[in-house]
């Protein structure tokens, strides 16, 4: 991705919402919510993808070709979604698409990617709809949420945390995550405290907030994206909730600790990507190296995310040869057999598409960092 002179990660995300090349090597479609209520972890993500793009490009490319990103701002929104698909499918004629955020909005464009025969590779969901059945244009990267769900539950009980609270966002990304929360609840015989819903479009907690207090919780999962999950946890403390916080690695963002201010400190993220500051995994290192040469402050989580699922699209495109079709980059894909990332081996085939299970847990310290 041949974006120069910017040194930030809202720079990079402006760059390639504005820069779509007429005549591109090796041309991927991206569309996802630079502005709107996820902004903040979309810009780290895009800014860890583009250290690993620009890399690539500085070496000669893939197979002697420049990758270039045509990248649109869907806002977050699952309409603008499934139109910037088929804009950048059909009119952009680009060979696959990279890293979309959002169940709903990932869901929404299954039959355009089947249509065209065109793969996404990365997207920055959990979702198990993703994962099974088998959705053969799919090349997931990161675990899904159950299983973050599930492991995070687990490491309560074994803290001695049994009464358990779920607020989660009333759409497919929820439920699918809820159902993780009553898989942990069933495993560890358990009940939840309580269940609370909040619509996505217009969250509201001033009535959700004061019923989960009364509840007088040892913990409650916050389960949505960005802003409304900074509003749910605000809301919650206000309403006089002492117990401990915990949300998804869709919020492993430093954008989402800054929103969060003092609120920030002990809320529990659960991670699918190894440590930032890591220096015992070779792509960690790889990155930091990066963000240290972009003059950059420091790599985020989601930065992480951004520069593995990057990888991991470079590798289809190198194994799908000098003049790849949509159909030689799914078939170079699941050729991938424990291929090294860089510390972590990922593995597809015609039969799975699911990728790493890689969970751990963080805590947000009182520098706004993530410890583990």
């Amino acid at each position: 991705m041949q974006l120069r002179n910017v040194s930030t990660w809202a720079g990079w995300a402006l760059a390639a919402l504005l820069w779509i090349p007429a005549q591109a090597q090796l041309l991927i479609g991206q569309t996802v919510g630079i502005t709107g209520s996820a902004a903040a972890t979309v810009k780290e993500s895009m800014g860890g993808a583009a250290l690993y793009f620009d890399a690539v490009n500085a070496r000669g490319g893939v197979n002697g070709q420049k990758i270039e990103l045509a990248a649109l701002d869907d806002q977050f929104d699952p309409k603008l979604t499934l139109e910037n698909a088929r804009v950048l499918i059909e009119e952009k004629n680009v060979l696959a698409l990279f890293m979309t955020r959002g169940t709903p909005h990932t869901q929404g464009i299954l039959p355009l990617l089947d249509k065209y025969g065109v793969v996404l590779v990365g997207p920055s969901t959990g979702a198990m709809a993703l994962h099974r059945p088998l959705q053969r244009q799919i090349f997931n990267v990161r675990a899904p949420y159950q299983l973050e769900v599930v492991r995070a539950i687990t490491h309560l009980k074994i803290l001695g945390i049994k009464h358990i609270g779920v607020v989660h966002v009333d759409d497919t990304f929820g439920a699918d995550a809820l159902e993780g929360a009553k898989r942990g609840f069933q495993t560890n015989n358990m009940q939840a405290a309580f269940i609370e819903k909040f619509d996505r479009s217009k969250p509201d907690f001033s009535a959700i907030a004061p019923r989960a207090a009364k509840a007088s919780p040892q913990a409650v999962f916050v389960i949505g994206t960005g802003s409304a999950v900074v509003d749910g946890i605000k809301a919650l403390r206000a309403a006089g909730v002492k117990g401990q916080i915990l949300t998804l690695s869709n919020n492993a963002s430093g954008g989402f600790v800054k929103a969060l201010g003092e609120d920030a400190r002990g809320v529990v993220v659960t991670q699918v990507f190894p440590f930032e500051r890591s220096v015992s995994h070779e792509v960690i290192r790889e990155a930091q190296a990066l963000v240290k040469a972009r003059g950059l402050a420091e790599l985020t989580p989601a930065m992480v995310e951004g520069f593995v699922n990057a990888r991991v699209l470079v590798e289809g495109l190198r194994r799908a040869g000098p003049k790849p079709s949509r159909a030689a980059i799914r078939e170079a894909l699941e050729s991938i057999q424990n291929f090294d990332l860089g510390g972590m081996r990922i593995s597809y085939g015609t039969n799975s598409h699911t990728g790493l299970d890689y969970v751990d847990l963080s805590i947000i310290d009182a520098d706004g960092k993530f410890l583990r």
